[in-house]
């Protein structure tokens, strides 16, 4: 087995090199922010010899006790690792031990919306909005997603109804002009275009755009994912930016260790999930103790 890690300014630059000298097969192993830009590392596996990979903080040769899971975290199919720093104490002071809480960060710049294709960002989007404006406050409404069939329609149908006007920029410096339209105080909500931050071209758009807005990125992620594919996903999108993290489908998934592993993964902070298709009241604030409810009924109603 091969292993090689790259620094590079940006994931999107070193993914490209990582592919370049150990192909399209190298498997990342970890991925974190360094002085001057980011360091990935990646295996190569030899045609004949298996690819071993340990958890991180379990290492080989580590006799640390190991506590029995609860069957209401057991059920959630998280990394084996996760659900042991959430075993051994009542559930919601361990999920408020590993994780992290906060409110969406709707000032003092832009919430943008980014996520992979398909996760809900720009329904996301007309949530955030319609409890702005019943709460008597106008956003400003940017699309950034000029390359989807339909995006700039769907959003702009949500805009309508809400009476608010909807600006299209998919470029980094269209949107930096509509953004700078925004009044003194007024919430910007900015749905990003559908991003796979594995793939260099995209990661580069997201980046560019990112900068361009000079705001607050939130990562749309639906539950219900495989969790290692959820947490490597989310390192991606940190690396790009994210802070926070937004769920969806909530009120779908019947398991969410792909939600908990993205969240302490990434260090990304949970903010509110997608618990409903109505865009008046399909919005929840998580807590540690409304997950460790949910996380015990097993059933989202």
């Amino acid at each position: 087995m091969r292993l090689r890690t790259i620094r590079a300014a940006r994931v999107s630059d070193a993914m490209a090199m990582l592919r370049a000298e150990l192909g399209e097969e190298a498997v990342i192993l970890a991925t974190r922010r360094v002085q001057g830009g980011v360091e990935v590392t990646a295996a190569q596996e030899a045609e004949d010899e298996p690819l071993v990979i340990a958890p991180q903080d379990a290492p080989q040769g580590s006799t640390a006790a190991r506590v029995e899971v609860p069957p209401a975290i057991a059920r959630h199919n998280l990394p084996p690792a996760l659900a042991q720093r959430l075993a051994g104490a009542p559930l919601p002071a361990a999920l408020g031990a590993v994780l992290r809480f906060a409110r969406l960060p709707l000032s003092p710049g832009p919430l943008l919306l980014a996520g992979p294709p398909g996760a809900g960002k720009t329904t996301t989007c007309a949530k955030i909005a319609t409890r702005l404006v019943l709460a008597g406050q106008a956003p400003l409404l940017v699309t950034a997603d000029g390359r989807r069939a339909g995006a700039a329609e769907q959003l702009a149908a949500f805009a309508r109804v809400l009476n608010l006007p909807l600006a299209v920029a998919a470029t980094p410096a269209a949107l930096a002009k509509a953004l700078s339209r925004r009044a003194e105080g007024q919430p910007a909500l900015v749905d990003l275009p559908g991003c796979d931050p594995f793939d260099d071209a995209g990661a580069r758009r997201q980046a560019a755009l990112a900068e361009a807005a000079r705001g607050a990125s939130v990562l749309v992620l639906p539950a219900g994912l495989d969790a290692d594919e959820a947490a490597e996903t989310a390192r991606a999108f940190h690396l790009l930016g994210c802070r926070h993290l937004l769920p969806t489908r909530l009120d779908a998934a019947r398991r969410l260790g792909s939600v908990l592993a993205a969240a302490a993964a990434a260090d990304l902070a949970l903010t509110e999930a997608g618990t409903g298709p109505d865009v008046a009241t399909g919005l929840t604030p998580l807590s540690a103790e409304w997950m460790a409810e949910r996380l015990a009924q097993g059933v989202f109603a």
